[in-house]
C-alpha cells in the first residue's frame, strides 16, 4: 500500500458480556481519590441468586407484559412466561430466582403473540438490577426511591432535610442510560451503580436526592455497563440546592439548565419508502430517515408472519437485515421512529416479502493447505470487483466531491457477494487463489480500499450480504478449489484510531463552518460504515470525534486553538481537528509520536507514514496483543494466507519476535503443522528502486525480511529494533546471509534449507520495478535471488492497485505484446505469477492508478469492473469454461485472457514451473531462457523442464532422453547434452519437458494454439 488520499427466544444465542463483575472490579476506581467518604459500599438487596429486571414500556404500549426466561444452564419458562408488574412510569418489573445461576436468557411479550427477543438473539442478563430499554441492556435502578425493591439510595441522616438535584450532561458520553453513585458527605455510598438518572430534557438527566443534615455529596456517574465518569479518580464534590456536571466541570448553585425548556411531546415524523426484499431466509428493510424537533434517536421495527408470532425490535439504523427466518413464507413489516423523550411516530406503511429455500449454513471455514507455489493469484479490490448486493454500496463523504455520485458510482460498490458470484470466472481464466483487499471494518472519507482500519475485530457491513459473509465467500471458494489470501495491516490503524484499543475523544472544535464535516453527536449511534445516522442521514457519522467544550481528560496540545491557517474553503483551522502524531492526541503507549523524515532511516519503522495513517506502536505489547488477535479470528475463519501490507514500517526483529510466530502459532493449533507450513504470508516491503539494496539499506530490502535474526538484542521490543536496526546497517550489503535454494545444483534438485527462514515471504518489487520490458525484469529478478531466503515463494506482478513498473503511477500501458511476454514470463520463471484485477483485457491502461477523491474512480486503475462481468459464466476445472452469456462471454474471447488461460494449463500440469529451482548455468542465446526441476522423492515426481520466452536458447549439459514441448507438441531426442531452440517469437515460448515415463511423463502439447502461445 502507497499513501493514499486523504429471533423467537426459546433458543440460547450469542452471550452479551456479562458487566456485574466489571463493575464491581471498578468500584475502588470510583471511589478513589483522597475524597472523605469513598467507603466500601453495602451489598445490593438483590444477591447473586436473583435478578431484578425492568422493562421500558413507554415505546411499546402493550396491555400487557410477560418476562419469559430460562437460568443459565436451566430450563425456560413455559410460554408466555410470568407476568411483571407496575414499577414506575414508562417501566416494569420482575424479581425471580436464579438458583445458583450467575445470570438468564430472557425475552418479553405482551401475552398475546408479540416478541421482542433482541432481533432473535434473546436477552442475557446477568444478576442484581437490570434494566432493558429499547434494546439496550445495563444496570440501574430507573425507579431510584420510588420503586421500593432496590436499594434506599443511602441512610437518611437525622437532622433538618436538605437536598439536591443533580444535573448530568450526556451530550459528550452518548449514553443511554446514567447512574448518579453518591454518598451525602459524611454518609455511606449507595449500592454500585447507584440510583438511575431520569430524563430532564435534551442532552441532560437528573436526580434528586435527600441529603438530610448534610450540606453536600460526593458523586461520581456511570453507564450501567462498567463506564464510569468519576472526575479522573477524585469524584465530584457537589452541594445541596442544583448542581450541574458537564465535561467533567461541577457547577454548584448552578441554574437548572432545562429551566424554560418546553416537554418534547413531539413525535417523528413517520418512514416513507419502506422496502423488503429477500434473498433465500433472509430479509432486508430499507426506509428513508424521519425528521424530529430535536432528534431521531431510533427505529421500532415490527414483523408479522410466520408461525413464531410478531416481533418487535428495536435499531438505530434505515437498514434492518432480518435473518434465520421459515422458508417459502410471507413478512410484513412497519416501523416507527423513536426520539430521546420516548415519543414514536405512527406506524410507516407496510412492506412485503417472501423468503425462499434455506441455504446451507456458513460452517467455519478450513484452510485448503496445499503449496502455495501451485496457485496463481488473482488480486482484487473487493469493492471496486463486482456489485451483487446494492444495498450495502455507499459513497462516503467524498461522493460528490469525487465525482463518483454524478456517475452512479460509489466506492464502495463490489462485495463478497458478487465476488462469489463470479468466482467461476476467475477459476475460468485459470487461477486457484484470490488475493482480496483488507476486511476489516474501515473508517476514513475514502476508506473503499481498506487501508484505514478501524474495527480490526468486525468485518466491514459494506462488504457482507445476507447470505454472503466473509465466512461463505471463504467457503464458497473452497468449494471450488480457490484459496483466500486476505491483506492484513500490522503498521497502522485509521486517523480514528483503532476500536478496543483506543480511540481518541475528540478532533477539535466543531464551529458553524465546520458543521459540514463534524456530525452533531447523537447519543447511542455507533458508526459501522454501513448503517445511515437518522439524524444526519449520512452513513459516515463523525459526531462521536467532535466537542465545542475542551473535553475531560484531554492530551491534545492548544486544543481548539486557531493555528492561524485557513482551510481551502477559506475556514478557520484549528489545533487538534486533524491527528497529528505530536500533538499528544494519541498516547505514546499505543501509537508512535513522529512523522517520517528519512524513508530509509530508521525513523520510517517508527514514525507516521500520513496523517490519516495513525501508527501503531507496534512494540508496545498490548497492541502486539490487540491485532494478534484480530487476525487470530481470520485464520480461525479458514482463510490461506496473509498478505501483509506496509511490511517495512515494523522492524523486522518484531516480525520474528512476536507477529509471525504467532500466526504460525495459530495455524499450527487450528489445522495442524502440515497445514501451517502452508500458510502463506507474504509481504509488501516498499523498496521503489532498481538496485539488489534499498539505497544501501538491508533494513529497506525486500528480500531482508525472508530472514531471521543473526544475533540476541534487548529483551525490550523497542530498544531491541534499534540495536537492530544499527546492527544490520552496519553490516551492511556485503553481509548478510545468501541462499541458494531458488537455484539447482546443476541440472539437479535439492532439499531447499528453511532453518533460517522467518516466515516471511515477499512480493517482488525489483521485478515489479523493471516490469517496462520483461528481459529487464527477468535479469534484475536473478540478481536478488541469492540474498532471498527461497525467492521461488516470490510474488511477482507486473503493476498493482499502487504503481505501474518503475513507481508509474499508470497502469502498465505496454501493449498487448508486451503484457503476452510478461504474462509467459511469469508463468514459467520461478515465483508465484499475479495479476490485479482487469489486466486479462488491459483494464484501464494507462489511467492513473489512484488520485483519491480529486477525480471519479471511473477513471482510474481502481475503476468497477463488474460491467465486463455481467452475464453468466460456469466454469467445471480451472481455465476450462463451460458456458457463458453477456459481457462476461465477450470478456472471456479477450486475446489476453486466451493466453492467460493456456499459461494456466500449462503451469499446472508441470510442477517444474510451479516449485522447481532454475538455473541459466549452461544456457545461451542472450534471452529469458533457464532451465527448471522439481523433484520430491516422498510422492514420487520428477519434473525437468527448459523454458525459452519471446527469444531462442541453447541448453548445453542437460541430461540425455526425450523432450515434448508442452506448447507446440514438438518432440526432441537428445543425445548429447544439447538442445537449441529457435526463437518463438514475442509473448510466445517454447517449454520442452523431460519425458522421465510413468507417472513423470512428459505432458506434450497442453492446450490449444491462440494468439500468442502456437
Amino acid at each position: 500500500m502507497r499513501l493514499r488520499q486523504r429471533h423467537r427466544g426459546r433458543t440460547v444465542p450469542t452471550v452479551l458480556a456479562a458487566v456485574i463483575a466489571l463493575t464491581a472490579a471498578l468500584l475502588s476506581s470510583v471511589q478513589l481519590g483522597g475524597t472523605a467518604g469513598a467507603a466500601t459500599t453495602p451489598a445490593a438487596a438483590a444477591g447473586p441468586s436473583t435478578a431484578t429486571v425492568f422493562y421500558y414500556t413507554k415505546t411499546r404500549n402493550w396491555s400487557s407484559y410477560y418476562l419469559h426466561y430460562a437460568p443459565d444452564g436451566g430450563s425456560w419458562t413455559t410460554v408466555p412466561g410470568v407476568a411483571m408488574e407496575a414499577a414506575c412510569t414508562d417501566w416494569v418489573k420482575k424479581t425471580v430466582d436464579l438458583g445458583s445461576a450467575t445470570g438468564l436468557q430472557a425475552t418479553f411479550n405482551n401475552g398475546t403473540g408479540t416478541w421482542d427477543n433482541n432481533g432473535g438473539n434473546n436477552y442475557s442478563l446477568g444478576t442484581g438490577t437490570i434494566t432493558v430499554k429499547d434494546g439496550v441492556i445495563a444496570h440501574s435502578d430507573p425507579c431510584g426511591d420510588d420503586s421500593g425493591t432496590g436499594p434506599s439510595p443511602t441512610p437518611t441522616p437525622t437532622g433538618t432535610a436538605g437536598s439536591a438535584t443533580v444535573f448530568y450532561s450526556t451530550a459528550s458520553v452518548g449514553w443511554t442510560t446514567v447512574n448518579l453513585h453518591w454518598a451525602p458527605n459524611g454518609g455511606a455510598w449507595t449500592t454500585v451503580p447507584g440510583v438511575g438518572m431520569d430524563p430532564a430534557c435534551t442532552g441532560w438527566v437528573k436526580k434528586t436526592v435527600d441529603l438530610g443534615s448534610a450540606t453536600g455529596l460526593q458523586a461520581t456517574f456511570n453507564n450501567g455497563n462498567g463506564t464510569w465518569d468519576n472526575n479522573n479518580g477524585a469524584n465530584y464534590s457537589l452541594s445541596a440546592g442544583v448542581d450541574t456536571v458537564k465535561d467533567g466541570k461541577a457547577t454548584n448553585g448552578a441554574q437548572d439548565p432545562c429551566a424554560g425548556t418546553v416537554a418534547d411531546t413531539t413525535a417523528p415524523t413517520v418512514p416513507t419508502s419502506v422496502k423488503a426484499s429477500a434473498t433465500d431466509t433472509s430479509i432486508v428493510l430499507t426506509w428513508e430517515p424521519s425528521t424530529d424537533d430535536t432528534a431521531v434517536t431510533g427505529y421500532q421495527v415490527t414483523r408479522t408472519g410466520g408461525t413464531r408470532g410478531s416481533l418487535v425490535v428495536n435499531t438505530g439504523s434505515t437498514v434492518y437485515s432480518d435473518a434465520g427466518l421459515e422458508e417459502n413464507t410471507a413478512y410484513s413489516y412497519t416501523v416507527r421512529a423513536l426520539d430521546a423523550a420516548g415519543n414514536v411516530s405512527a406506524a410507516s406503511s407496510a412492506a412485503t416479502a417472501t423468503t425462499g429455500s434455506r441455504p446451507p449454513a456458513a460452517q467455519p471455514g478450513q484452510m485448503i493447505g496445499t503449496d502455495p507455489r501451485k496457485d496463481p493469484i488473482y488480486f482484487v479490490l473487493t469493492a471496486r470487483f463486482y456489485d451483487g448486493d446494492s444495498s450495502n454500496n455507499r459513497g462516503g463523504n467524498q461522493d460528490v466531491k469525487s465525482g463518483n455520485a454524478a456517475n452512479n458510482d460509489p466506492m464502495f460498490r463490489g462485495d463478497f457477494k458478487g465476488l462469489v458470484q463470479k468466482l467461476d470466472y476467475i477459476k475460468g481464466l485459470g487461477f486457484s487463489a484470490i488475493w482480496i483487499t483488507p476486511v476489516v471494518l474501515n473508517r476514513s472519507d475514502y476508506d473503499y480500499h481498506g487501508y484505514h482500519g478501524w474495527d480490526f475485530y468486525r468485518v466491514d457491513p459494506r462488504l457482507e450480504s445476507a447470505g454472503a459473509s466473509y465466512q461463505d465467500l471463504i467457503n464458497a471458494a473452497h468449494a471450488k478449489g480457490i484459496k483466500i489470501y486476505q491483506d492484513v495491516v500490522y503498521n497502522h490503524s485509521s486517523r480514528w484510531g483503532a476500536k478496543g484499543l483506543f480511540v481518541p475523544t475528540v478532533y477539535g472544535v466543531r464551529d458553524s463552518q465546520w458543521s459540514w464535516y463534524y456530525d452533531e453527536k447523537q447519543p447511542g449511534f455507533e458508526y459501522d460504515g454501513l448503517t445511515v445516522e437518522p439524524k444526519s442521514g449520512k452513513s459516515y457519522y463523525n459526531g462521536d470525534l467532535w466537542s465545542t467544550d475542551e473535553p475531560p481528560g484531554n492530551t491534545c496540545l492548544n486544543w481548539g486553538k486557531p493555528t492561524g491557517q485557513k482551510s481551502p474553503e477559506g475556514y478557520t483551522i484549528y489545533n487538534c481537528q486533524w491527528p497529528s502524531p505530536t500533538s499528544g492526541m494519541f498516547p505514546a503507549k499505543y501509537y508512535h509520536q513522529c512523522w517520517i523524515g528519512n524513508w530509509e532511516g530508521e525513523d520510517s519503522r517508527s514514525c507516521w507514514l500520513a496523517d490519516d495513517l495513525a501508527d501503531f506502536n507496534t512494540e508496545n505489547p498490548e497492541v502486539q496483543n490487540y491485532l494478534i488477535g484480530a487476525y487470530n479470528k481470520y485464520i480461525d475463519m479458514g482463510v490461506d494466507g496473509f498478505r501483509i501490507d506496509t511490511a517495512v514500517h515494523i522492524p523486522r526483529v518484531t516480525w520474528n519476535r512476536r507477529f509471525l510466530p504467532a500466526i504460525q502459532q495459530r495455524v499450527t493449533q487450528d489445522w495442524g503443522p502440515d497445514k501451517a507450513q502452508n500458510f502463506f504470508v507474504f509481504g509488501e516491503v516498499g523498496a521503489f528502486v532498481n538496485d539488489k539494496w534499498n539505497r544501501g539499506s538491508v533494513n529497506h530490502s525486500a528480500q531482508f525480511y525472508t530472514w531471521k535474526e543473526r544475533k540476541e538484542y534487548s529483551a525490550d521490543d523497542a530498544t531491541a529494533a534499534i540495536e537492530q536496526y544499527t546492527y544490520e546497517e552496519q553490516l551492511g550489503t556485503g553481509n548478510q546471509p545468501t541462499s541458494t535454494n531458488a537455484f539447482l545444483d546443476g541440472n539437479s534438485y535439492h532439499t531447499p534449507d528453511h532453518s533460517e527462514f522467518s516466515g516471511m515471504n515477499i512480493i517482488d518489487m525489483r521485478m515489479h520495478m523493471n516490469f517496462g520490458d520483461a528481459h529487464n525484469a527477468f535479469y534484475n529478478g536473478k540478481d536478488s535471488d541469492d540474498s532471498t531466503n527461497d525467492a521461488t515463494y516470490n510474488v511477482v506482478y507486473v503493476d498493482s492497485h499502487d504503481y505501474g513498473p518503475n513507481k508509474s503511477s499508470v497502469r502498465y500501458t505496454g501493449g498487448q505484446d508486451a503484457w503476452a511476454e510478461n504474462m509467459a514470463l511469469m508463468w514459467t520463471f520461478r515465483g508465484i505469477p499475479t495479476l490485479y484485477y482487469g489486466s486479462e483485457i488491459q483494464f484501464q491502461a494507462g489511467k492513473t492508478i489512484d488520485c483519491g477523491p480529486s477525480c471519479p474512480l471511473a477513471t482510474t486503475g481502481r475503476a468497477y469492473y463488474g460491467d465486463h462481468l455481467e452475464g453468466t459464466v460456469t466454469a467445471s476445472d480451472f481455465s476450462k469454461v463451460d458456458s457463458a452469456t453477456g459481457a462476461v462471454a465477450d470478456t472471456l474471447a479477450q486475446p489476453l485472457v486466451k493466453h492467460l488461460q493456456r499459461l494456466n494449463q500449462i503451469r499446472r500440469a508441470i510442477p517444474a514451473l510451479q516449485m522447481g529451482q532454475y538455473s541459466t548455468d549452461g544456457v545461451s542465446g542472450g534471452g529469458m531462457a533457464f532451465k527448471r526441476r522439481y523433484t520430491d522423492t516422498a510422492s514420487g515426481v520428477d519434473s525437468f523442464a527448459l523454458v525459452a520466452v519471446t527469444d531462442g536458447a541453447t541448453f548445453s549439459g542437460i541430461p540425455n532422453g526425450t523432450y515434448k514441448d508442452a506448447v507446440t507438441g514438438d518432440v526432441r531426442t537428445v543425445t548429447g547434452g544439447t538442445l537449441t531452440v529457435a526463437a518463438p517469437g514475442k509473448g510466445d515460448m517454447r517449454v520442452y519437458v523431460l519425458d522421465l515415463g510413468g507417472s513423470n511423463a512428459a505432458p506434450g502439447k497442453i492446450g490449444t494454439d491462440g494468439p500468442y502461445l502456437k
